[in-house]
């Protein structure tokens, strides 16, 4: 009896010496969430890496061309067609001899009245479409939408033998960029498909809020409707704009003739043809060419992407 009472006594005194928490389970499981801790942690920085990774690569992918080719423009004529990728000295004298090759300064002027000017005329004639198909309830308006359609799946060239005929043989406009700029005052499919899934997004309460105030269609377009769609109107100009800016076919179509109604993209070509062993002063005005419509982009980046997000919320 006196042993068991001793013993008793010594598991006793073990368990208080233990005191809670100190069991093995107890230990297992602290250290089972410490382990889980550590993993979660593991797994969380090998998923950063990996997205980080995954983006640093394809912004690589992008700018390294952009790169190569302004390392190219400061290089030297010797220095142009080597293998060596950085300049051994940097001439930024070759953006002045650029500049100063006769015609530039021509191409540039040519290149801002088609970009700028048929900008204009084709959002001042693309929003009254658009505003017409997006809220005017009349017979013909599907049919009137799928011709829109139509016309955004036509490719240019094949109208391009008639268009051609038309503007050069019967109004004698070739060599000049008014063939180009003078049917955009006619509206643009793809600016009128664009700015017409914009405007359905634009509530009909405010429209009829403005008509129950006393305003016409044309003031209730001015007033209301313009300041809601900026951002589509910005996405459609900068769309228009771009693609004028950088047009090719257009020119050497109705202009190669005539070298004073060349613009930035036809002129470019011609000016690697008289420099073709001088790469660095043209990779020079291919970077004059790029640079405005960059740095536009980046100043209107967010009334761009605002436009094309927003745009096609309705159908």
């Amino acid at each position: 009896m006196t042993q068991m009472i001793e013993r008793t006594d010594h598991a006793d005194r073990g368990r208080r010496g233990r005191g809670p928490g100190r069991g093995p389970g107890r230990g297992r499981s602290v250290a089972g969430s410490a382990g889980a801790a550590r993993t979660a942690r593991r797994k969380e920085a090998l998923h950063w890496i990996a997205v980080h990774s995954l983006a640093v690569a394809a912004a690589l992918f992008f700018t390294l061309p952009f790169l190569f080719l302004f390392l190219t423009s400061v290089m030297s004529d010797q220095q142009a067609l080597t293998r060596d990728l950085w300049p051994h000295t940097w001439e930024w004298g070759n953006y002045a001899k650029v500049w100063d090759t006769p015609g530039f300064l021509t191409w540039w002027r040519n290149t801002l009245l088609y970009a700028g000017l048929g900008t204009l005329l084709t959002v001042v004639s693309s929003v009254p479409v658009a505003y017409a198909l997006a809220k005017f309830r009349f017979r013909g308006r599907r049919l009137s939408l799928l011709l829109v359609i139509a016309m955004m799946m036509l490719p240019p060239q094949v109208v391009v033998i008639p268009m051609y005929l038309f503007w050069a043989k019967q109004l004698d406009l070739s060599g000049t960029l008014w063939p180009l700029i003078v049917p955009m005052a006619f509206g643009d499919a793809f600016s009128i498909f664009l700015l017409r899934q914009f405007l359905l997004t634009i509530p009909d309460e405010y429209l009829d809020a403005a008509k129950v105030d006393g305003c016409g269609e044309v003031r209730t377009l001015l007033r209301v409707v313009l300041p809601m769609a900026k951002p589509g109107i910005a996405a459609v100009a900068l769309f228009q704009f771009f693609s004028a800016w950088n047009d090719y076919f257009g020119p050497q179509i109705y202009a190669s003739d005539n070298p004073a109604a060349w613009t930035l993209s036809y002129g470019l070509e011609s000016f690697k043809g008289a420099h073709h062993t001088n790469w660095n002063l043209t990779m020079a005005a291919t970077v004059l060419v790029m640079a405005p419509v960059i740095v536009l982009f980046f100043f209107a980046q967010k009334a761009f992407v605002e436009g094309v997000t927003l745009t096609g919320v309705k159908g």
